[in-house]
């Protein structure tokens, strides 16, 4: 299931010659990230304060095909394509006009806010997000 996001790109976003700069690329698939978690009853803040624990970005990939650039309205969208005990892998693809910015992918681990160590993702979420996966 693809979830999108919309945004506009804005002057705090952009260089001095008003390109994005690269990496607020994944300042917008983050916020994309948290709001797809949002729409799935996933809060982060419920998960810190239930469970203690917290989903931390381990790995990412990007490839940048075209530049964006100052009040594009981007499309951002989020597709959970892997799922494991303690981790998770996102493909987002930033979009501008049906045309494609940058696309990538992102994992994220399931960490216990008091350790700062992996921990399994509770069962109750982990059966909500495999039924999820693309």
């Amino acid at each position: 299931m693809t979830f999108k996001y919309s945004l506009s790109v804005y002057f705090e976003d952009t260089d001095a010659g008003g390109i994005v700069y690269y990496g607020n690329y994944l300042k917008f698939m983050e916020r994309a990230r948290s709001e797809w978690f949002l729409q799935q009853s996933i809060g982060m803040k419920t998960l810190m304060n239930e469970h203690q624990l917290v989903f931390v970005v381990s790995r990412t990939e990007l490839n940048y095909l075209r530049s964006a650039k100052l009040e594009d309205v981007l499309e951002v969208s989020v597709e959970l394509t892997e799922l494991k005990r303690v981790s998770a892998v996102f493909k987002q693809v930033v979009t501008r006009h049906g045309e494609v910015v940058c696309e990538g992918k992102t994992k994220v681990g399931c960490v216990n806010t008091q350790s700062l160590r992996p921990a399994a993702i509770p069962p109750d979420v982990f059966k909500q997000l495999n039924q999820l996966m693309a």
